[in-house]
């Protein structure tokens, strides 16, 4: 016996190693051919993140209405080509400024500057990542700590699922490729790496691959059906017209609507069929006698429990991306049917429905793959644990 669970083990890790190679090569390859078309942009280097050194000046101004302040600064750039540098740039406290800027920049902050074909120093924004990448070190550490070995691959298949995302699928959308096709492989890609890589290639798996796959399915045909009825323009906001202009190869926006969704929705969806997928296998373990209809029963009603909070989870998630347009035409007055009637809000609500018709159609199809999966008799050459293969002897 300890013979075969060393053979298992390797197994098990070669199989392992096997996916995580699968992968890069895809990240790597899929990126060469993203970015083939894509123009190189001799300006990317323009915007430099320095430290502020010291105030400079502080100029004060008055009028009837109003008092305000022009401060000018003294920083150093730490990245990029230009490090090491002196940069001299100026803050005002005035109007609107405040609206977006709570306070003026202070000795020691990090902040984004831009420089002018002139040769000045614009002032963009603060630097804000090292706040998230802290926070998300902080989630790393304790994902690990409590999940070890789950917590790590978890944090491994969303990296993988990141970069496929920003290393393949947006310099594929850059470089004019089809943002259909583009979106469908890496929706595939991210439910196989993450599934796979998580709980291993197994029937668990492999079930809950099928009803992920199934349930995107439904969405993305889903969308493309309601976006042709309804006529969608793509631009759902006023930035979304500079992406016909912004690029050399032209960009469909209806596309970037349909991409938005199913990649908007894969993560509920693969959610709704992992948890199914490893709840009947627990019942397959524990009553080894069940039957095909056993198992589709219960998956059924297993699933009927998580659609509720799955769902939920979808539509007020889209509520919350676009609360703050829907608050800002309230407040204008406008009617609740113009604000239901304009594109953004219907781009919103068509994703929330299409991710809970896909959610709701994974639920069934996984349930009925691992009723036939789980009750299929196998014999195994190899040893392994319950949570993989039933032992026939």
């Amino acid at each position: 016996m300890k013979v075969l669970d060393e053979k298992n083990n390797l197994v098990k890790a070669i199989i392992y190693v096997l996916i995580l190679i699968l992968s890069l090569v895809f990240l790597y390859v899929g990126n060469q051919i993203a970015v083939r078309g894509m123009a190189n942009d001799d300006d990317i280097s323009q915007f430099y993140e320095a430290v502020v050194r010291q105030i400079l000046h502080i100029e004060e101004h008055s009028s009837r209405s109003e008092e305000w302040h022009t401060i000018r600064f003294e920083a150093e750039i730490v990245r990029g080509v230009r490090r090491g540098e002196t940069a001299i740039f100026t803050q005002s406290t005035r109007g609107h400024f405040l609206e977006r800027f709570p306070r003026v920049a202070q000795e020691g902050d990090r902040v984004m500057l831009g420089l002018t074909e002139h040769g000045t120093w614009n002032f963009i924004d603060y630097v804000r990542i090292y706040h998230i990448m802290i926070l998300g070190g902080v989630f790393v550490v304790l994902l690990i700590i409590f999940g070890r070995t789950k917590g790590f691959n978890s944090i491994l298949s969303l990296g993988l699922t990141g970069t496929a995302i920003f290393a393949v699928f947006i310099p594929s959308i850059m470089s004019g490729m089809n943002i259909y096709i583009s979106s469908i492989v890496v929706c595939v890609y991210s439910i196989v790496t993450t599934i796979f890589i998580i709980n291993g290639v197994n029937r668990k798996s492999i079930a809950a691959v099928t009803g992920c796959l199934g349930g995107v399915l439904v969405a993305g045909i889903l969308t493309l059906i309601m976006n042709a009825s309804m006529e969608l323009t793509g631009i759902t906001q006023t930035d979304s017209i500079h992406l016909i202009t912004l690029f050399d190869n032209p960009i469909d926006l209806n596309a970037i609507i349909f991409a938005s969704i199913i990649i908007g929705a894969t993560g509920a969806i693969m959610d709704m069929s992992i948890s199914i997928s490893s709840a009947l296998w627990e019942v397959k373990t524990q009553a080894p006698n069940s039957s095909f209809g056993d198992i589709f029963k219960s998956g059924i009603n297993i699933g009927k429990d998580i659609l509720g909070s799955s769902i939920n989870t979808l539509v007020l998630a889209y509520i919350g991306s676009s609360l703050t347009v829907i608050l800002i035409l309230l407040g204008w007055g406008v009617s609740l049917f113009r604000v239901l009637n304009r594109e953004l809000v219907i781009v919103e609500l068509l994703q929330a429905i299409t991710g809970s018709f896909g959610i709701f159609f994974a639920m069934p199809l996984t349930a009925l793959v691992c009723a036939a999966l789980y009750t299929q008799k196998q014999k195994r050459i190899i040893y392994d644990d319950p949570d993989y293969w039933d032992i026939i002897k």
